[in-house]
């Protein structure tokens, strides 16, 4: 069973910086991207908010830890914003829970017709699969733990922080 959180951001269409679309719904839902790819396996969607990232504060990091405590899930996804995804993951990372979780987004927006997401989203689900529990971020084809990724933010990509 795969525990699905999502929080907001680009992944879901949600374009914070054009004003009015600050207070509309997501046009596509990670239900719809997951649906849409067939799978087979178990798995229970739930929204723990919709925000900008920027806006996301240790009290909704601290909701989401509660959230993944509380579940009998051993592998969540969590669909984050880019912006401080990274802090997210350390926040939870920094909690030694043996659980594995990891962090996924998108730089384009979710109902762009070139978006990232559902290639994020399906790469995210195929490595929660094998992953040993911890924390990391599935960005683009890349895994990152949660101690050892920073954004770069000329290219618009997760990095290592050694790189």
């Amino acid at each position: 069973m795969i525990h699905i959180l999502t929080t907001g951001g680009t992944i879901e269409g949600l374009d914070y910086e054009k004003q009015e679309n600050k207070q509309k719904q997501s046009k596509i839902t990670i239900r719809e991207l997951i649906e849409s790819a067939n799978v087979s396996f178990p798995y229970i969607i739930e929204k723990a908010f919709a925000k900008d990232s920027r806006s996301i504060t240790d009290e909704d990091r601290n909701f989401l830890l509660k959230k993944i405590k509380a579940s009998k899930a051993e592998k969540f996804l969590i669909t984050h914003g880019t912006f401080t995804m990274e802090n997210t993951a350390m926040y939870i990372g920094n909690q030694g829970l043996k659980k594995t979780i990891v962090l996924v987004g998108s730089f384009i927006m979710g109902d762009s017709k070139n978006t990232d997401a559902s290639f994020n989203l399906g790469f995210a689900v195929s490595a929660l699969q094998f992953l040993k529990p911890d924390v990391y971020i599935a960005m683009n084809g890349r895994i990152f733990r949660w101690n050892n990724v920073t954004k770069n933010i000329a290219t618009n990509k997760f990095i290592s922080k050694n790189e």
